[in-house]
């Protein structure tokens, strides 16, 4: 206790107590903080502690309770309630005790979590330990900032539903997919989930430090890509001016032969007929003349002006082919039977397509027929 005396005088008290002005009530609260946090207290004394302590934080003096707050934020002297007291006031001082103080329990947390507070959420996610129980509540209900921060957090007990939870809700989101790809363990089922989000550079860090098969990599990579491939192709049906929106794929430099191939093997003879235009710097017409007229070795000639690649010529020749049989028949060719029907009959010819390409092509049979209304929705998504 004369250690204790020796730094908390009566004159600091005094000034914490008597003085009117609020700087030097502040002065003498950091001070008396700083002095009650070094010493090692015994019983009667940390109660004498605590009482002082309960005095600054209920000064009206906004510096007077912020210098308690930083002050002692990490302290186990604050009382439970003080430091439930100053986690209710205004942020400047409530963020630094809610993100460092050890007298929080778990419903503490969670209730602050609830409240809805973007800043208070991330101070929680920032905390030197966040445990499971808190970390399931920041998943389901913290905004992105404080789910990013979380996931950032190796000292989060995070389980393996709630990464499922934040993938879920922030999967789009580039940087809750690579703070949360970055944490030091990952379960497999999640691990490869982020796989299929990620950027490249993050799906390389996932392949080498956790245990994912470079081929699963590859594998959900490119389902990722054959899914913006399908928008794209099935966006140019309901595209009035195809010419334009071909112009915008090259720009992208989208235009490839893989999405001409898959395109037409779904019956869209219209958008590789620009297709071709576009990269071969053509006229429509008459790209359109010698895929159509101009002779077998019309489609030669375009196909090759058009610098795609020599090995899938025959694929394409097949699809040309496919589409004027179905044609011939009769059969109208600007509804969805007759993309699924143009699609089975490609597939059947066994064209020297690529792996990739035969796969997603497999993989688009497979799915249900498209309505305008979910591609609608698809799009807005």
């Amino acid at each position: 206790m004369t250690a204790y005396r020796a730094r908390l005088t009566e004159f600091d008290i005094r000034r914490l107590i008597k003085a009117t002005d609020e700087d030097e009530r502040a002065s003498a609260a950091h001070k008396l903080c700083r002095s009650i946090d070094r010493i090692d207290l015994e019983d009667a004394d940390r109660e004498a502690a605590q009482k002082i302590i309960r005095v600054m934080a209920n000064d009206s003096a906004e510096l007077v309770r912020r210098a308690l707050a930083v002050t002692l934020k990490s302290s186990d002297l604050v009382p439970h309630d003080v430091a439930r007291l100053l986690a209710a006031d205004v942020d400047s001082i409530a963020l630094a005790i809610i993100g460092s103080s050890p007298v929080f329990t778990d419903d503490d947390l969670i209730e602050i979590v609830k409240a809805g507070s973007a800043l208070r959420q991330v101070a929680v996610a920032a905390r030197p330990r966040v445990s499971r129980d808190v970390a399931d509540v920041l998943a389901a209900d913290g905004c992105e900032q404080a789910v990013r921060t979380l996931a950032s957090n190796d000292n989060a007990d995070i389980s393996e539903s709630a990464m499922g939870r934040v993938i879920d809700r922030f999967g789009s989101a580039p940087e809750v997919v690579a703070a949360l790809a970055y944490r030091q363990v990952l379960p497999l089922d999640i691990t490869e989930r982020l796989v299929a989000l990620a950027s490249e550079a993050v799906r390389h860090h996932l392949v080498m430090r956790h245990a994912v098969a470079p081929e699963t990599a590859i594998r959900l990579s490119t389902f990722a890509r054959e899914r913006a491939t399908v928008d794209l192709v099935d966006q140019a049906a309901t595209t009035a001016d195809v010419a334009t929106f071909v112009s915008q794929l090259n720009a992208r430099r989208a235009l490839t032969g893989s999405l001409l191939l898959r395109a037409l093997a779904r019956g869209q003879m219209t958008l590789f007929e620009h297709g071709l235009a576009e990269l071969a710097s053509t006229p429509h017409e008459r790209a359109w003349l010698m895929v159509h007229d101009a002779g077998p070795l019309g489609l030669k000639a375009i196909y090759d002006r058009a610098g795609l690649p020599p090995r899938l010529f025959m694929a394409f020749r097949a699809g040309v082919d496919t589409w004027r049989q179905l044609s011939a028949e009769g059969i109208d060719t600007t509804g969805e039977a007759f993309r699924e029907r143009m699609l089975e009959r490609f597939l059947t010819q066994r064209p020297n397509a690529s792996r990739d390409d035969l796969a997603y092509l497999m993989e688009r049979l497979d799915r249900p027929a498209e309505t305008p209304l979910r591609l609608m929705a698809a799009n807005a998504a």
